[in-house]
């Protein structure tokens, strides 16, 4: 093991420059998948007939298939008819429609979970549906969700590696390069690379524990 070689100024460089695609990926990624996820997940617990049976479908098929499959689909298969995206945004794309079923289900699992109790007595108080579920139903879940939410945004990130089968410039894309320089890097390269993952991970792990305690 060279940890010196390793660990080399432009080394760890090349090994941020890499991260920062990772974390912009899982930005977005959370970003977009979470108004998607919440759109899905309040019309399924809506009822809606029609719309929230196909979209049910929709969710569980997502939800049952490999994200490799996806990220696969989304940077190889589109081009076949004519969609195509450089891998930044395939890979954006996949995660995105992969983590909106996570979400959704997260989201309508939050808001199953308030009592009917409260919903009838807004309902009889004069309010209608829609400031039913805003004013009363949907900030409760929020709160409720919070934990099991962070959670899937740890898991988001952590999956943004998969993408370096497209040979996006992540964070462990551009491990395997400096990993191919010497197989003495290996080890000490990714000891880094977990560390890194660790302290992101971590960090949202104790902001979900926080706002958790304070009912944020």
């Amino acid at each position: 093991m060279d940890f010196v070689g390793a660990y080399a100024p432009a080394h760890l460089k090349f090994l941020l420059e890499g991260f920062v695609v990772t974390l912009e990926v899982a930005f977005l990624s959370i970003f977009f998948s979470f108004l998607i996820g919440i759109v899905i997940g309040v019309l399924r617990y809506s009822r809606i007939p029609f719309l929230s049976p196909v979209l049910a479908v929709g969710v569980e098929t997502i939800r049952n298939l490999p994200l490799l499959l996806i990220i696969f689909f989304t940077y190889f298969a589109l081009p076949e008819v004519g969609f195509k995206l450089d891998k930044f945004y395939a890979a954006i794309l996949a995660l995105v429609i992969f983590e909106s079923a996570m979400l959704s289900e997260i989201v309508r699992s939050g808001l199953n979970s308030i009592e009917k109790g409260q919903i009838e007595a807004a309902r009889s108080s004069g309010l209608t549906y829609t400031q039913t579920l805003w004013h009363i139903v949907l900030p409760q879940a929020l709160r409720r969700m919070v934990p099991p939410i962070v959670g899937q945004f740890i898991s988001l990130l952590k999956d943004t590696s998969l993408a370096v089968v497209i040979a996006l410039p992540e964070l462990m894309n551009h491990a395997q390069i400096i990993n191919g320089q010497n197989v003495n890097y290996v080890i000490p390269i990714f000891l880094l690379v977990a560390v890194m993952y660790f302290v992101v991970n971590y960090s949202l792990s104790l902001v979900s524990r926080k706002l958790e305690h304070k009912h944020i």
